[in-house]
C-alpha cells in the first residue's frame, strides 16, 4: 500500500519506516490496546510452563484471554505455533486466571471465562503468501495483523481477513489428536451459527437491517460474536441478536448520549444484556429501518 501526503494539489509519496525489532512493535501494541483491538492488557512478557508469551490480554466482550506474538521474521508456521498456544492455555486455566488476578489486583474467576472464544493473534511488519492461506480458515482461532510504520510518525494496523469462501478446518485436525482437542473446545463463530434453525421471515429480516448498517459506511465489517453478530467501524458501533421471532438490536453508546426523538430505544445500562451499549430494541419489522439508521449514524 502506497500513502502519499496531498501538498498544493501534488502528490507527495511517505516512505516507510520499518520496526527494526519486534520490541518496538510490542510496544505501540501494548499502550494502544484498546485503541487498536478493544483488549485489556493483563501482561506483557509472560511465561506460562516455561512458554513465553509476549502479551497476554483479555477481551471484556467475549470474556476470553487473548495470546499475542509479534514476528518480524516471515519464515514461521503460524498455524503449528498458534495451535501451541491455544493448547498452552487450554491445558493451564488456572495459570492464566492467577496471572490475571496478580497483575490486575482482580478477583476473575475461571467459570467467568469463556475458554471457547480464546484466540492467538500474530502481529508482523508482513505475511507470505503461503502464512495467509494456512490460516484462511472460518474457524481457526488465528488471526494475523500488519503494522507498518512511516515517516512523521504514522501507523498503518491492518487486520488480514479471511475470505468468505473459506474452508472448515476440522477435517485437517481429524488427523491430529492434539490438533482436534483444541478445535473441539475453542469455537469460532460464523453468521450460520445465528442463523440456523431461524424462520425465513427472520433471516430476511436481518439481511435487511444487515444490508442497511453495512451501507452506512463503505469500511464497516461484521463480527459473529458467541452471542450477537457485531458491526464494527474500528471499534463495536451496533450489535443484534437473531431472536426466534424477530432481532434485538443494540446501539453502542453510553446512557445519555443517543437522541432518540420517537424513543424507540430502551436503556439497558443497569440491566444485564448481551450486545454494546446502552440501548437496545426489538426488531419484528422493518418499519423503522430508515429512523434506526438514524439513530446509529450517532456512533459513526
Amino acid at each position: 500500500m502506497n500513502i502519499y501526503k496531498l501538498q498544493a494539489n501534488q502528490l507527495r509519496g511517505i516512505k516507510e519506516k520499518p520496526f527494526k525489532l519486534e520490541k518496538e512493535m510490542q510496544q505501540v501494541f501494548e499502550a494502544n490496546l484498546s485503541t487498536i483491538m478493544e483488549l485489556q492488557l493483563v501482561k506483557s512478557e509472560c511465561s506460562i510452563k516455561n512458554k513465553r508469551i509476549d502479551t497476554l490480554a483479555y477481551d471484556p466482550q467475549s470474556k476470553a484471554f487473548i495470546i499475542i506474538e509479534y514476528k518480524r521474521n516471515k519464515n514461521i508456521s503460524v498455524v503449528d505455533q498458534g495451535f501451541t498456544y491455544l493448547s498452552l492455555m487450554l491445558e493451564n486455566k488456572a495459570d492464566f486466571i492467577v496471572e490475571y488476578n496478580e497483575t490486575l489486583k482482580a478477583s476473575l474467576k475461571r467459570t467467568d471465562v469463556d475458554w471457547s472464544q480464546t484466540r492467538v493473534v500474530f502481529v508482523s511488519t508482513g505475511f507470505t503468501e503461503n502464512q495467509k492461506t494456512a490460516t484462511n480458515f472460518k474457524d481457526i482461532a488465528i488471526e494475523l495483523w500488519e503494522v507498518k510504520r512511516y515517516e512523521n510518525n504514522l501507523i498503518s494496523i491492518n487486520q488480514i481477513k479471511k475470505s468468505r469462501s473459506a474452508e472448515s478446518i476440522k477435517p485437517i485436525t481429524a488427523s491430529n489428536s492434539k490438533l482436534e482437542s483444541v478445535a473441539k473446545e475453542i469455537k469460532v463463530y460464523t453468521e450460520e451459527d445465528h442463523l440456523v434453525h431461524k424462520s425465513d421471515e427472520v433471516i430476511e429480516l436481518y439481511e435487511s437491517f444487515k444490508q442497511a448498517i453495512l451501507n452506512l459506511a463503505d469500511d464497516i465489517e461484521l463480527e459473529p460474536k458467541k452471542l450477537y453478530i457485531a458491526f464494527k467501524k474500528e471499534k463495536n458501533i451496533s450489535d443484534i441478536v437473531i431472536l426466534k421471532k424477530g432481532l434485538k438490536l443494540f446501539i453502542n453508546l453510553p446512557k445519555g448520549r443517543l437522541e432518540d426523538p420517537k424513543g424507540i430505544m430502551r436503556d439497558v445500562s443497569n440491566t444485564g444484556h448481551w450486545g454494546n451499549g446502552d440501548y437496545e430494541t426489538l426488531i419484528k419489522n422493518t418499519k423503522n429501518l430508515e429512523y434506526l439508521m438514524s439513530l446509529i449514524k450517532q456512533v459513526l
